[in-house]
């Protein structure tokens, strides 16, 4: 069967199995070896090559939800954002990268980028025109996050792949917040996808995994790369990440849902300042958004009127989980000043937009009645 012709929930649910051939059974089975045949074998399998039984069927997976020729697996996002990377930069090379990104991607270019001689610059804003401005000759690649951590900025994906296109410049997007469900950045040319799959990926808080999908050559470039940098992924979290890939339709649709209701609640709550969500026609690129995105996702970010404690706030909150991570069934919040971002300096975080009072949302799969009951009484608790 033709998996372009496929839909997702299909694509979720069989592509990238193993077929059980000895018992038949239902699901994938798992292969936990860590040594394999090299004598008279097809393929000398290792786990740190990233070609397990278990790592190949996934990858076929990811690469089909991103409509790519390979895909890659890693042990956390971080790993796949600096083994790709670092797969296309070498001494004295340049890269371009985004204004408002993941505080754990910031941090790598701030404290390696040196140690390897790579050049680097940031946008001052995400206008094309700041990514022209920003490109040398030695530029290699351009790198950028959309919808970005924690403030929701939107990037044209069309114009930056139309500008690196035109000086053959690779181009790369950490494509976590919005998902393959919310977002198919190769429609727009983008090179690269990168995702920490530990969240939408993952979706139950249990798993820490980074995927890359994109050609089959850029793939063997990453690969060769990969295979010396060793942030390979157990069989047994990669079977962990087939189960949940299967359910990633579902759950994502309905935490936009469930996200786009809750942006119009905080929105029209006199006690929140500021919402910071696509699906709003108040932000800044909504109608990008509305362009390159098939949802808006289930992040939204907010900030509490000035007067109220954003972390006793979510101190006072009894179903909303105040929790590091994101993207799990289950609503959380966080303070990116001290958690997602607290690694860059307060000028650092100043200059992307993020106040010490910013809560970062995302909204899970409950009741949106229940999750605005919990803000309520929050609220009350803290304005008494």
């Amino acid at each position: 069967m033709n998996k372009k012709s496929l839909g997702i929930n299909t694509i979720c649910t069989h592509v990238g199995g193993i077929d059980d051939t000895q018992f038949k059974g239902a699901i994938s089975p798992i292969y936990m070896s860590t040594s394999y045949a090299f004598d008279d074998v097809a393929i000398k399998r290792y786990p740190r090559y990233l070609n397990t039984p278990n790592q190949e069927a996934l990858c076929k997976k990811i690469a089909a939800l991103e409509k790519t020729e390979s895909a890659l697996i890693f042990g956390s996002g971080m790993a796949a954002i600096s083994t790709t990377i670092l797969s296309f930069l070498k001494q004295g090379d340049h890269i371009v990268l985004q204004q408002t990104l993941y505080g754990g991607t910031y941090n790598f270019v701030l404290e390696e980028f040196k140690k390897f001689g790579i050049e680097y610059s940031f946008t001052k804003d995400l206008d094309i025109i700041s990514f022209k401005e920003c490109i040398q000759p030695n530029t290699k690649v351009i790198y950028v996050e959309t919808p970005s951590n924690p403030l929701l900025t939107i990037t044209d994906l069309q114009a930056v792949s139309d500008l690196a296109k035109s000086k053959d410049i690779v181009t790369i997007i950490d494509n976590t917040f919005a998902s393959p469900i919310n977002q198919t950045p190769i429609d727009f040319r983008i090179d690269i996808m990168i995702h920490s799959a530990t969240k939408y990926m993952g979706g139950h808080s249990d798993i820490l995994a980074g995927a890359v999908a994109t050609t089959n050559e850029f793939i063997e470039k990453i690969w060769n790369t990969a295979i010396n940098l060793g942030g390979s992924l157990s069989d047994f979290t990669v079977w962990m990440l087939e189960r949940s890939l299967k359910t990633m339709n579902l759950r994502v649709k309905c935490q936009s849902e469930n996200a786009l209701k809750m942006a119009n609640y905080l929105e029209s709550n006199p006690n929140i300042a500021k919402v910071y969500y696509p699906g709003l026609e108040s932000h800044l690129n909504h109608e990008l958004a509305k362009k390159q995105m098939k949802g808006f996702g289930g992040m939204l970010s907010f900030e509490l009127n000035e007067g109220i404690d954003a972390v006793e706030f979510q101190r006072k909150l009894q179903l909303i989980k105040p929790s590091m991570s994101l993207a799990g069934v289950e609503s959380t919040m966080l303070n990116p000043a001290v958690a997602s971002h607290a690694l860059l300096s307060p000028e650092e975080r100043a200059n992307q937009g993020i106040t010490d009072g910013l809560i970062r949302f995302s909204v899970g799969i409950e009741e949106t009645e229940d999750l605005i009951a919990d803000i309520e009484q929050s609220l009350e608790q803290i304005l008494k």
